[in-house]
């Protein structure tokens, strides 16, 4: 991991200090004269290895206390920062891992959302988006809670039938 200015620095010292591992530019934006700074300091983070990119405009900060750069989070959290908290809900296997209806390890976090589709690997989780509507995920999808951090996952009833489908 190369070394970091004393910007860089600064700005991980303040988002660390505030235990805020998810952010947007809007947060930081005050450490910065323009807007070519920014992207300039964001592209270095993200070359760097501080931080990884989520979406269009949030982004994860690896912690200082990953020693070799390699950090990952709950990929639930993840799931829900990626979607921005709306339109989607978690499924699969992993739902039925989560509701205990399986021991099996998921290998992938399906995703039904409206706004994506396709697979991404992002802090060594394989994730799979699927197209869907917002009936189905008012209808399917129920808000859980971990670590203090909302998520929206299918609910038991029809993570049940899931799981019959695939017997």
């Amino acid at each position: 991991m190369k070394g970091l200015s004393k910007k860089e620095i600064e700005i991980i010292a303040e988002l660390e200090f505030k235990k805020k591992y998810y952010f947007n530019i809007e947060e930081i934006k005050s450490h910065f004269k323009n807007k070519k700074q920014i992207v300039n300091t964001i592209y270095n983070l993200k070359k760097k290895g501080r931080i990884i990119r989520l979406n269009r405009n949030k982004y994860f900060l690896v912690p200082i206390k990953a020693k070799s750069g390699k950090w990952t989070d709950n990929p639930e959290i993840i799931a829900d920062e990626i979607c921005n908290g709306k339109e989607y809900y978690i499924g699969g296997w992993f739902a039925a891992n989560y509701w205990g209806l399986t021991e099996q390890i998921p290998m992938q976090l399906d995703i039904w959302t409206t706004k994506r589709q396709g697979k991404i690997k992002l802090l060594n989780i394989r994730m799979m988006f699927h197209r869907t509507t917002n009936k189905d995920i008012k209808k399917k999808g129920t808000t859980e809670k971990i670590s203090n951090h909302e998520f929206k996952v299918m609910n038991k009833e029809y993570s049940k039938r899931w799981i019959k489908l695939r017997q």
